[in-house]
């Protein structure tokens, strides 16, 4: 009885919704009319469509960039507060909260930073004799824009990591400077094998985060410009919501859900040659 709103809850809010979309995938559906069972047509057509192979080319160069810099900087910003430095709290409390704002009222504030006659990212550049760039009106640099706008949530990452770091024993750390390590060997051979499990969690969710990007392109470039920004997210916004095309948005989402399931898959299989667990045993 106690556990009844929950089972209520996920059966109408996420079980069904996820069974109808998989039964929608199959058939032309526009929410006005009842669905018609089209068979593979959704699935066939996808593949002819060239903003669908757009929003998968936007999608992963937004991964490929964004994801193992935000980790890089996530780990050397943990490292950095994991010394003894004045104001360590401050500095911990200041860098995680800015991954506490919504994604809209990011949006919001980087519309503002990247605006290209009053934004403060073009009057830093003007210091060093770089002229004004039109952040979010070019095609050249728009995704870059929300590429270095993904930083601005690191903190989060770096809490993370700063856990996984506060979690080396310190007598490691010392054996490897009586043994003449450097800090570069000591940390490639004591502190990342014991933190890669979380090394893994993190890459694990910041790919699945960046195959969903949506709010950024939704309230700053609206896919464009000339489709520079036409995540594969938002694609499925515009065929679902715009277009009224429901079963092809269906079908669109269940490839997106492979497509994470299969990356991850990778990412696990490959882990074995780079994670190492505390038991010896990576399965």
């Amino acid at each position: 009885m106690f556990v009844s709103p929950w089972i209520i809850g996920f059966i109408v809010f996420a079980l069904f919704p996820i069974g109808a979309s998989f039964y929608y995938s199959f058939t032309e559906y526009d929410i006005i009319h009842s669905p018609v069972f089209v068979g593979v047509q959704n699935y066939t057509e996808l593949f002819k469509d060239e903003q669908f192979w757009n929003s998968i080319k936007v999608t992963l160069k937004y991964t490929f960039f964004s994801v193992p810099l935000t980790l890089l900087l996530s780990l050397s910003f943990a490292m950095l507060i994991n010394q003894k430095i004045p104001f360590r709290g401050f500095f911990r409390t200041a860098m995680y909260f800015p991954s506490m704002i919504s994604g809209v009222s990011m949006s919001l504030l980087f519309f503002w930073v990247f605006n290209p006659q009053a934004g403060l990212f073009n009057y830093g550049l003007s210091f060093f004799g770089i002229e004004p760039i039109h952040w979010l009106l070019d095609q050249k640099y728009a995704m870059w824009a929300l590429i270095i706008m993904s930083f601005w949530g690191m903190g989060a990452g770096m809490l993370i990591f700063l856990a996984g770091l506060q979690g080396v024993p310190a007598s490691l750390l010392e054996a490897a400077r009586l043994d003449g390590a450097g800090r570069w060997r000591s940390f490639w051979n004591v502190t990342f094998p014991i933190i890669s499990p979380v090394f893994l969690f993190q890459l694990i969710i910041g790919m699945i985060d960046s195959f969903q990007v949506f709010t950024q392109a939704y309230a700053m470039t609206q896919g464009g410009p000339n489709y520079s920004t036409w995540f594969y997210v938002y694609n499925i916004y515009v065929n679902a919501f715009k277009n009224f095309r429901y079963g092809y948005a269906s079908a669109m989402s269940w490839l997106l859900l492979l497509a994470v399931m299969f990356v991850t898959f990778l990412i696990m299989k490959a882990s074995n040659r780079f994670v190492h667990y505390e038991g010896g045993s990576n399965t």
